[in-house]
């Protein structure tokens, strides 16, 4: 956002800040969430080059509409789902580590 348009905004009452400033995040918090949506968006991307959500989810006895979730980084989702999808769709604990790395 411009400059400009920053200042005619707060001179109209309006907050500017990050999402993170809105809902008032630590930064352990902030990164916590930017790792998830990054695992989930890892997640999503393997899992279309080798098989439906439908597939997946048979695998790790989970269901359809969870992994839908996981891939759209629906918050009830938990870290460890989300590692034990990426396992299943044959990602390595490096890799999964260097998606957690490549956040910030």
């Amino acid at each position: 956002m411009d400059q400009a348009k920053k200042e005619r905004l707060e001179s109209k009452g309006w907050k500017i800040g990050t999402v993170s400033d809105f809902l008032e995040l630590t930064p352990e918090e902030t990164i916590l969430v930017e790792i998830k949506l990054a695992l989930s968006q890892n997640l999503k991307e393997r899992r279309q080059q080798l098989m439906t959500q439908s597939e997946l989810a048979a695998k790790i006895s989970s269901s359809q509409p969870r992994i839908a979730k996981a891939e759209n980084g629906d918050a009830s989702v938990s870290i460890e789902l989300l590692i034990r999808a990426m396992l299943a769709t044959g990602a390595t604990p490096q890799d999964i580590g260097q998606v957690i790395a490549d956040v910030g």
